[in-house]
Order: structure tokens, then C-alpha cells, then sequence
């Protein structure tokens, strides 16, 4: 099976390999050494155009001289002139396949000859259309967004080239006629970003309030965190990460560093510029995804930005090194139980998918799992690294560094000692399985039986654990294939014994590392909620507790724990689980939501209404999980608390009831907020014979957004009355409410 899989990833990989770039890394032809680029947005919005021009200034990276370039760019990009050295140059257009109904547009051109080490600077002029908005890329009178992967600039190198996409120092200006603020990564001058690091082009264009917190400026939307209290979070979280990163490199950067809220396109980041959703600002503390996405923005500045990480299998150091380190921070800021849990989740996620991923080294952004793989499994392969060479694992690094370069080539002959399990872990498929049996008391001693399902030899520590809760750790060496076995000298009883304690080799299967065996799953929360699901809740309150005996922070296992004894009437013992998960320092935003909702549904229970309205509005604002907003919302419903109905939000409604009703796509049209919904709008235009709103609940995102609860009566053609509730998004555009998303529809 295992050979078979890595024969089609890799004939499939080398094949899209060839469709994206058919050149290895050193067959490159042009180097950009400059981006400067001048983008439009348009004064009318239904104008769905991106005006630009981008000058390039290339190098030849070639060993000959080169007569020909092809840059890349979206294919909704509509070219009209190019230019080359300031000279009007003919050219042609072709389609690239990426993958899917996917493509890049090739632009190709003559250009006069350019010897080895010679430049040559390039102008286009082109619009770029943006038919519906998303994360990559938008364009509304309220926010427009640009992200490298919307392909929206011209560029040499495919982004999904596995030897790495372009990264220049680069000088962009913003064009607005609507009062946006444009934010992007670099200086901020008078016309615009100098961004003087290796990096991608990007903007975003809203509206916020700016906090600088330990000289860290961080981006609210208006009418968010008034209090400024998790800006300020945010920004002596980066501030310490900066400093930490620091250490470790040896060298200083002197980047800005920018933390966005965003309401699409969170956990991006690009020299110094960091995404986070803007939802963040109003939770009542930090989760710890974002947590780690800012602490891995501040590191990547280090690695991608000032140091060049290129070359095959460069997502092992830019996702990989850049996860470990994180890590290592969070273990320092917030405790080494935290920083497991967060290895517990990135081992997880990375067993997932291990039963298809392909060797790291033949991996490209074109794969799906692409991240999920070179984030976690690498991860795991630098924290090896880490343990094995202690303090001269960040000097290596530091010495390999050093001429501003970085690839992975290079890495794996310096830790060359480690060649054996780098050559396996990064050449080969994942199919390493290490297994413990049960503590076999012998004598004096205590025996545990080991295996090793591998094609290497390994090293790995044997932890068992006492009556009396004493740790004991037995290195031992298991050859490849083969069976082992850990002795320890105790007088005490061993009731629990782990293979691979510190977790450093990729495996497919964890669930047998443990013996006793209690939990038979890979992911300790399907454990869970397997039986939770099938609402035998008695089991899934004891397989909760088997998995906090293990890992007692864990706030995901702890929420199934209590969402648990609350089914079973077991309030007093649900409250403290609840409440402890809020009291936890760095708890995922979905554990924050659903401890919100049972406590607000154990208020609700004893009368405390108010209370109750309290929480539910807490797991409203937190919207990190559809199930948990969807929940708070409909028990939310039953104090019958609506507030006041802004007056202009129900005009809107009724001008919308009445143009669906009329089958008037025009009128419909005029209030969707430009880009937005517009397969909701179009599906419903035409369709329904009745609809009828009426609004529940307003709930203020920030001073332009709301969400609105409705309840819906609806019938469309051919089709009996249906109703339910939806959660529309409205944004303020002028004086007018404008329908810009359908967060959720449960009608039927």
C-alpha cells in the first residue's frame, strides 16, 4: 500500500511539478531583485476592476544569456502594455494549469540580451477583475484585500513552485478614493510601503482604530475592544516574541510589525504584517490559535524575510522551524503543559492525514495538505534536531544563515549526524509505528515489551509512571522492524509506561504508545466525541477523564467533559469544568465559545436570565464554531430578550422581503454589498413566492458591521413553507445597510 502511494505522489507530483514550472532550482532564469507597484481601486464598485502597473527589476540567475521572460500572473488579469528597459514590447498570453479549474496566465515577451549577472527591468499595466470577493482578494467601498496567492502581480516564479515563490524588497502605493486606510508589510511613507526586506506584495483597505503596545501598532476595527485590552495582548505578545526570535538568530531586525484584524484572511502573514481574525478583539481573552499564528509571524520575519529560505522542500524551515520555535516560546511564556498541548494538536493533525501525504521533499503549496505536513511533521523533525544537538542546534542554524540564504540542502549536512532519520523522514512517506505492551513485573524489575514498525533505527525514551505518580525514563535503542524492550528497577508498582515520551518521530498511529491502552483512537477528542454524538454520555464523561488523567490542561477534552455532566444532570460538577476552561492562560476560541454556552445554559436553568443573556452573547462575539454560535443563539431565543430593533436595520428588510417577493433581481442587487453573496442573491431572485423577516436579535460587530438573527417564513416555487432562523451580516455604507454575508441559513 505504503509503495504504491509513494509511486502515485510522486508520478502525481512530478507531473504537476512540470504543468506549474518545468525547471528545477537551478535551471532558474530571473531573480527579482525589486517590486514597485501602483494599484487603483476603483471609484465606483460595481466597477470590479483593480487598476495597476508593476515595474520588476530582474537578474539573470542563469549560466547563459537570456533573450526571453515569462511572467506569471492571475488569469483574470487583463494586460494591456508592456515594457521593457522603457521600450513598448510585444507579447503574448497563455493559460498555466495549477491544479483543480485552477490557472495562472503566462506572459511572455522577447527582451534585449541580458548576460549572466545582467538586469533588466520590466513594466506592466493591467487590470485585474475581481468577480466575487474572498479572502485573496476583494473590492467593496467598506474593505478591498490582495493577497500574494490571488496571483494579483506579476511575478517570474509560480507561487506553488516547491523550491519557493518570489520574495523581494518592494515599494507599493495604494490608490483610494473612499477614505480606507491601506495597510501592507514595511515602512509606511508619504505615498505609500518601502518594504525593505525579502518579501510578497500585499494590502488590505478598511477602516481601524490603531493601539501601539510595546511599539507594536496593532490594527482594531472601529467600534472594537474599546478597552484596547487584547490589542494591548497582542502587542507585548509580539513584542516578546520579537525579542526571543532575536536571541535566537544572532542578528537584529529592524522590521515594523503590524498585527490587522481582518474579517477574512486571518493567520496570514508576511514580513512583519500580521492577520488575525477580527473576532479576537472581542473575546473575553486570547485563544491560543492566535496565540500561535502571531508568535509564527513574528518568527517567519526572521526566517522568509531577513534570511531567504528557498530551494527544494523549504516549507520544512519557513512552516516547519517556524512551528518548533513557536512552540519553544509558548513552553516559555506560558508553561511547558501548554506548549504540550499544542504539540498534541500539531501531532494530531499531522496523523490525520499521514496515510496520504507524500515525502516532504517532493511537497509543493499545490498539495492540500501541504501545510498540515511541513508544519507538524517538521515540527517534530527540528524539535529531534533540537534534543540532539542541545546548545549548538541555533548555531548550526546561525552559521547556515549567515550569507542571508537558507535551504534545507544545506541544514541536512550540517546536522549530518542525524543524516539516517533525516534521509527517512524527509525522502520517504510516513510509515513508522512504535508500540508498547503492558509493565510485565519480573523479579525485582519491571519489563515492558517494545517495537519498532520502521525502516530505521531508534532512539527514544520509555517513561513509566509509578502508583505514587513517580516518573521514570529508560532510553532505549529499538532497531528497525524489530522488538525492544525498557527494563526498570522499581520497588513500586509501574501502572503506566509511554514509548516515545518527548513524541520526536512522525508516526501513523499514536493510540498504542500508551499501555494501559484507554484510548483507542489517534485523536483523543473523536475518542470523545464518539460516544458524546451517539449521546451516551456516561461513556463519554469516562473517556473524557481518561484523557485529562493524561493531559489535564487539556481545555477541548475538559469542554466534552462538562458538556457531558451537563447531559447527565450533573450541573455543580459541569459549572467548575466550564469555568475552569475560562480560567485556563491559552484556550482554543472554540473551548472559550462552548464554556460560554454552558454556563450560560446552567444561568439559564435556574432562573438567572440575565446572566444567562450574558454568556450566550459572549459565545456569540467569540465566532470561532458555527455549532456553538448556532447553540447560543437558539437558547438565547428562549429568554425572549430582543432589545431595541434599529429602525433602519428593519426598513431594510421590508425593502428586501418586498423585492424578493417581486422576483426584482435589480432591487436585490442594489442591497448586496458590492462582491458579496452573490450566489445567495442570484438564488433566490426568480425563486421564492413568499418571504417574510423578521429580525430577532441585532448584534454589533464593530462601527460599520452587525450581525442580524431572523426568523424566515419562506416559500419558494414548487416547494411547501419553510421556516427558520438566519444570521445575516449588514454593513454600513454611507447612510445605507448593505447584505454582505449569510453566516448561517437553517431554514426547512
Amino acid at each position: 500500500m505504503h509503495t504504491f502511494r509513494l509511486v502515485f505522489s510522486t508520478f502525481l507530483l512530478l507531473t504537476l511539478s512540470l504543468a506549474i514550472n518545468a525547471q528545477t532550482r537551478l535551471t532558474l532564469t530571473w531573480e527579482v531583485l525589486k517590486y514597485d507597484i501602483d494599484a487603483t481601486l476603483p471609484q465606483n464598485f460595481s466597477d470590479r476592476d483593480l487598476d495597476a502597473k508593476a515595474t520588476l527589476s530582474l537578474k539573470n540567475i542563469s549560466s547563459s544569456t537570456a533573450t526571453k521572460l515569462t511572467l506569471r500572473i492571475s488569469d483574470q488579469a487583463a494586460v494591456s502594455t508592456v515594457m521593457v528597459n522603457g521600450a513598448k514590447e510585444e507579447f503574448t498570453t497563455s493559460l498555466e494549469k495549477i491544479g483543480g479549474n485552477q490557472n495562472l496566465q503566462r506572459i511572455q515577451m522577447g527582451v534585449p540580451s541580458v548576460a549572466k549577472g545582467g538586469n533588466v527591468t520590466v513594466l506592466v499595466n493591467y487590470k485585474l477583475k475581481v468577480k466575487a470577493n474572498s479572502g485573496l482578494n476583494a473590492l467593496s467601498p467598506v474593505s478591498s484585500q490582495f493577497l500574494p496567492l490571488s496571483y494579483w502581480y506579476p511575478t517570474p516564479t509560480s507561487w506553488y513552485f516547491n523550491g519557493g515563490a518570489d520574495y523581494a524588497p518592494f515599494i507599493l502605493k495604494v490608490n483610494s478614493t473612499n477614505g480606507l486606510t491601506a495597510i501592507s508589510s514595511g515602512q509606511k511613507t508619504a505615498s505609500g510601503f518601502d518594504q525593505k526586506l525579502n518579501a510578497q506584495p500585499f494590502f488590505t483597505a478598511g477602516n481601524w482604530n490603531t493601539i501601539t503596545a510595546n511599539g507594536i501598532e496593532v490594527f482594531v476595527p472601529k467600534g472594537m475592544d474599546a478597552n484596547g485590552e487584547i490589542a494591548k495582548e497582542l502587542g507585548n505578545l509580539a513584542a516578546e516574541a520579537k525579542s526571543y526570535t532575536l536571541g535566537l538568530a544572532g542578528k537584529g531586525f529592524d522590521n515594523p510589525i503590524k498585527i490587522v484584524g481582518v474579517a477574512r484572511g486571518s493567520g496570514f502573514s508576511d514580513g512583519g504584517t500580521i492577520f488575525v481574525d477580527e473576532s479576537v478583539f472581542a473575546r473575553q481573552k486570547l485563544d491560543s490559535q492566535t496565540a500561535l499564528s502571531v508568535i509564527e509571524g513574528i518568527v517567519k520575519i526572521w526566517l522568509g524575510n531577513v534570511v531567504k529560505v528557498q530551494d527544494d522542500s523549504y516549507g520544512v524551515i519557513q512552516e516547519g522551524l517556524t512551528r518548533y520555535i513557536a512552540t519553544e516560546f509558548i513552553a516559555k511564556k506560558y508553561g511547558q503543559d501548554t506548549a504540550n498541548l499544542e504539540r498534541l494538536r500539531q501531532r494530531t493533525k499531522y496523523a490525520a492525514i499521514s496515510e496520504r501525504d507524500a515525502p516532504l521533499n517532493l511537497l509543493s503549496p499545490i498539495d492540500g495538505y501541504y501545510y498540515t505536513a511541513t508544519a507538524n511533521k517538521g515540527a517534530m523533525i527540528w524539535k529531534y534536531l533540537a534534543d540532539s544537538n542541545g546548545q549548538n542546534f541555533y548555531k548550526i542554524i546561525q552559521t547556515q544563515a549567515a550569507d542571508g540564504e537558507l535551504n534545507l540542502r544545506e541544514l541536512r549536512n550540517a546536522f549530518s549526524e542525524q543524516k539516517e532519520y533525516l534521509d527517512y523522514l524527509i525522502e520517504n512517506v510516513t510509515k513508522m509505528n512504535l508500540m508498547i505492551g503492558l509493565p510485565q513485573v519480573s523479579g525485582s524489575q519491571t519489563k515492558v515489551a517494545l517495537r519498532n514498525l520502521s525502516d530505521i533505527d531508534v532512539v527514544i525514551d520509555v517513561v513509566a509512571t509509578t502508583l505514587s505518580d513517580k516518573q521514570l525514563v529508560n532510553k532505549v535503542t529499538i532497531d528497525s522492524g524489530k522488538f525492544g524492550e525498557a527494563v526498570f528497577n522499581s520497588p513500586e508498582k509501574i501502572v503506566r509506561v509511554e514509548v516515545d515520551a518527548n513524541k520526536i518521530y512522525p508516526q501513523t498511529d499514536y493510540s498504542d504508545d500508551i499501555a494501559p491502552r484507554e484510548i483507542d483512537e489517534n485523536d483523543a477528542l473523536v475518542f470523545i466525541k464518539r460516544e458524546f454524538d451517539r449521546q451516551k454520555y456516561d461513556a463519554a464523561e469516562k473517556n473524557a477523564n481518561a484523557v485529562l488523567k493524561i493531559y489535564p490542561n487539556f481545555d477541548d477534552a475538559r469542554i466534552l467533559l462538562a458538556r457531558s455532566q451537563l447531559a447527565n444532570g450533573k450541573s455543580p460538577a459541569a459549572q467548575k469544568n466550564f469555568q475552569d476552561v475560562l480560567n485556563l492562560k491559552l484556550p482554543t476560541a472554540q473551548s472559550l465559545a462552548w464554556a460560554n454556552v454552558g454556563l450560560g445554559q446552567i444561568a439559564q436553568s435556574s432562573g438567572q436570565s440575565a446572566g444567562a443573556k450574558q454568556y450566550f452573547d459572549e459565545a456569540i462575539a467569540n465566532d470561532s464554531e458555527l455549532s456553538a454560535t448556532l447553540t447560543a443563539r437558539r437558547e438565547r431565543s428562549k429568554i425572549g430578550a430582543n432589545g431595541n430593533i434599529d429602525v433602519g436595520i428593519k426598513t431594510f428588510f421590508d425593502s428586501f422581503d418586498k423585492a424578493i417577493s417581486s422576483n426584482n433581481k435589480a432591487g436585490i442587487d442594489s442591497m448586496v454589498l458590492s462582491g458579496e453573496v452573490s450566489k445567495f442573491a442570484s438564488g433566490i431572485a426568480g425563486q421564492a413566492q413568499a418571504w417574510n423577516t423578521q429580525v430577532q436579535q441585532i448584534d454589533k460587530i464593530d462601527g460599520e458591521n452587525v450581525w442580524v438573527e431572523v426568523n424566515l417564513k419562506v416559500r419558494l416555487l414548487n416547494r411547501e413553507e419553510e421556516n427558520g432562523i438566519a444570521v445575516y451580516r449588514l454593513t454600513k455604507v454611507g447612510n445605507d445597510w448593505k447584505l454582505s454575508n449569510v453566516e448561517i441559513f437553517e431554514v426547512s
